[in-house]
């Protein structure tokens, strides 16, 4: 009987049984940590929005970002993932923000209907971003690079995750931008460490973004999460890398004149 199974096994079932709910991840507090970014994504979003008359929130997640910024009423916040429409407009439309769900690859938005496009980690097409914009409106999103965390597939024995809109690099998403008609005017990037600091907060993480490891079964991996979490005991933590890309666009002024 290894020395750790009791304690690797109510880690694993603590993990399987906690709820996951929306996009606040306040259940990973005190058990994963990431390097800061040089940058404040809230507080620079908040810049934008207090001049903004119409948002549209792109993969709002549980609407736990925006409603923070407290955007005009009227915005919209747009959200793929099924369980998280119910507690977004839960959160949302009190304040006067409605909640459209996507279905497809277009924006449930008509032509030049905001004055900004927000997104923080969701799929982004350029084009759609650009369609729905109003001449000299903004797009501000914070991205994720395309190989997210690799090191965990690779401890899971599981392929990278591709999605059509991931984004490479940061010239990459300039140019989709500026393929799109937008006009840059900011761009960032930053490696990101994310410490996992005990074997249950990685099973939690893979249960709240199901598509980082597609087809991840916490009680169907044992063995595998056995190795993680001796490793976690030898090391302190399980570390991940990703890359962050930031960017400021505008849609020019003299666009649909």
């Amino acid at each position: 009987m290894p020395r750790h199974d009791h304690v690797f096994k109510r880690l694993i079932e603590r993990a399987n049984a906690t709820p996951i709910d929306g996009w606040h991840f306040t259940f990973l507090e005190g058990r994963q940590s990431s390097t800061p970014l040089p940058w404040d994504y809230e507080q620079l979003a908040a810049q934008h929005v207090v001049s903004a008359t119409r948002i549209v929130d792109v993969d709002t997640g549980g609407g736990e970002v925006l409603a923070r910024l407290t955007p005009p009423v009227g915005s919209l916040a747009v959200e793929d993932w099924p369980p998280n429409i119910p507690i977004a407009s839960a959160r949302l439309e009190p304040m006067g923000i409605h909640v459209r769900q996507r279905v497809d690859g277009r924006l449930p938005v008509a032509d030049a209907g905001a004055d900004l496009v927000l997104n923080r980690h969701g799929d982004l097409d350029l084009a759609e971003a650009a369609r729905i914009l109003r001449p000299g409106g903004v797009l501000f999103t914070q991205q994720i690079a395309a190989v997210n965390e690799p090191e965990i597939g690779k401890a899971l024995g599981i392929p990278a995750t591709s999605f059509p809109n991931a984004v490479r690099s940061l010239d990459d998403l300039a140019a989709r931008a500026e393929a799109a008609g937008l006009v840059c005017e900011l761009r960032a990037q930053a490696v990101v460490v994310t410490r996992y600091l005990d074997v249950g907060a990685l099973v939690l993480q893979l249960r709240a973004v199901p598509w980082q490891a597609p087809g991840f079964d916490a009680s169907a991996s044992l063995d595998t999460l056995w190795r993680i979490h001796q490793r976690m005991e030898a090391c302190g933590s399980f570390d991940a890398t990703s890359t962050r890309f930031l960017l400021h666009a505008r849609q020019p002024r003299s666009a649909l004149a």
